[in-house]
Parts: C-alpha cells; structure tokens; sequence
C-alpha cells in the first residue's frame, strides 16, 4: 500500500509538471488546468489510504466545506474579479502551510525537544511557517485592496523601521523554536508576529503593483508548501510546491521587469514614505496620442496585434449585461 501511495504521488507530481507547461500557452491553458486538478484529485484519494491516518470524517468534512465554497464562488466570480480570487486562494494555502507547521511544532512543545523531530525537521518547519504566515496574510491584504474593503494605501509612520523590527523578531523567535523547547504561548507569538509582518510588508503597496505582489505570495506558498512536505515526508507536496514556488518566482521577475522596475522597488520604494512626498512622483515622459493618430497607425500598419486585458474583460461584462436587458 506504501508503494501504491507513494506512485500515486509520483503521478500527481507528474501531471502538476505537465498541466504547469501547458498553462504557458493560451490554447492549451485550459487543458493544463484539467491536468494540473487531475492530479490534485489523485494526490488527494491517495492521502485517505495512508495506513497513519484515520480521522476519515473531519477529512470528509474538510472537502466538502473547501470544495463547496470553492465552487459556489468560482461559478459566481466575475472575470474583472480575478485577480483578488486568486489572491485570496493562493493566500489560503500559505495558510494551510503555516496550519501544517503549527501542529507539528505544538507536537513538539508537548515532548521532549527532539523527540518527535529531529533539528533540521523542525528548522524546515519554522521557515514553512514563516513563510506560509506571511504569505497568508499579505495575500489577505491584497485581497482586500483589489476587492475595495481597502479604498487607501495606509503608510505608517516609521514603516520601514516597523517592518524591519517586525522581521528581526520573527526571525529571532523562530531560532528560539529551533533551539530551544518551544512552548504553546511561545507558537503563538510566533505566528501572531509572522501574521503582523506580512500585514505590514502589503499595506504600503498600490493597487498597480498588487500582481507582482501576489505572484511573489504565489512563490512564497509553493516553498512554505515545500518546506512542510519535507516535515511530513509527503513526496507530493515537496515536488508540487517546489514547482510552484520556481514558476511563481520566474513570473515575479518577468512582471517586475515588464513593469521597469525591480522588484525591491515594489516592495520597499514606498515604506517610511509620507503621502504626497517626492517617492510618489511620476517619473518618464508621456507622449499624446490621439484617437486619430491611433487610427492612422493602425491604418498603415503591417500586422496589429490586439492583446486581451482588463478593459476587454470589463467591456465583455457590459456587452453581456446589454444583451441581457
């Protein structure tokens, strides 16, 4: 049964690979996403006959809330809405890492240090849990700014200081869970203060530069999903989140770079900033373009390529809601 399991592994991560390439080509993108929940679903029915597990109830029950509510709001997102959906979804499996390293680290604050685990399991589930937290509650951030709960970018006074502050004692506590016997009141700080970093690190940042921040989050959940499969010995999870955490990392560098901009520019230009202060200011030149002179352009040119984006999406909204009425 072992071996049955861990080939069924070995097939999902296979299929993730598989459905991952073909989602770079937009005429097999949808078939890429069958692959890739095909085998998520295999991964899954191979879990329920590890001979460990045995609370078949509360996993049932678990599927059906998570897969009910998945599928009630996919159904009813809109295309404009998109993006904060895959926000909030990517921000729940930084979530579920971050579940995951909490468990195994109150586990280990009710035995004896090392008992359970040894050093570098436990290192591996600290960086999960970092990882995963900050990445569960920025992506909740950004959630929350692309769904307008958030109409303003909130600068704190003495951001950066803040946010750097905050990070230092993250770190410094998780060395504590590493070296130390971590208790239940210490797992708690822990995550409160990895909760607090990601909110503050996602505050700043504008609607404009959200997709970057949420591949970065992307990545973030696939090495924290990583990190946790070696914890539990889970061969699927440690191919899927390395797969995941490669592709949302080169995407990061390709959106940051299609944008003009490092990436540490997205991330810090704006900590410790005053609203209205010169860091805001519009750089580069504009040049006017008339309907017109798009007209003419388009009139002479060889080949025109028109690129679906956002307004397309919203424009398809409208001509949808005029045939209806």
């Amino acid at each position: 049964m072992a071996a049955l399991i861990e080939l069924s592994y070995f097939a999902a991560a296979i299929l993730f690979i598989l459905g991952l390439k073909r989602m770079s080509h937009p005429r097999t993108a949808r078939s890429g996403i069958v692959w890739a929940g095909i085998g998520m679903l295999v991964a899954t029915l191979a879990t329920f006959f590890h001979p460990a597990l045995d609370n078949y109830l509360l996993m049932l029950l678990a599927l059906a809330i998570g897969g009910g509510a998945a599928w009630w709001s996919g159904k009813r997102v809109a295309m404009t809405d998109m993006p904060q959906m895959i926000a909030i979804y990517n921000g729940m499996g930084g979530g579920a890492a971050g579940a995951i390293a909490a468990v195994e680290l109150l586990k280990v604050s009710a035995a004896e240090a090392g008992a359970i685990h040894g050093t570098s399991i436990v290192l591996l589930a600290v960086l999960g849990a970092m990882i995963g937290t900050v990445s569960f509650s920025g992506s909740c951030i950004a959630f929350a700014k692309l769904q307008g709960l958030m109409q303003k970018t909130l600068r704190l006074p003495g951001h950066q200081l803040l946010n750097l502050s905050l990070f230092a004692l993250m770190v410094l506590l998780g060395l504590i869970l590493v070296l130390g016997h971590p208790g239940p009141f210490l797992v708690s700080v822990f995550f409160l203060v990895a909760l607090a970093v990601g909110v503050i690190m996602t505050l700043p940042i504008g609607g404009a530069d959200m997709p970057v921040v949420i591949s970065m989050y992307n990545a973030f959940t696939g090495l924290a999903v990583a990190f946790e499969g070696f914890v539990l010995g889970n061969a699927a999870m440690i191919i899927a989140g390395t797969v995941v955490g490669a592709a949302g990392s080169l995407l990061t560098q390709l959106m940051a770079k299609a944008m003009n901009r490092p990436l540490t520019n997205v991330l810090f230009s704006s900590f410790g900033a005053a609203p209205g202060s010169q860091s805001e200011a519009i750089e580069g030149s504009m040049k006017d373009m008339s309907a017109a002179d798009a007209a003419a352009q388009m009139c002479f040119a060889g080949k025109v390529i028109v690129v679906p984006g956002y307004g397309m999406a919203v424009a398809q909204e409208l001509i949808t809601a005029i045939k209806q009425l």
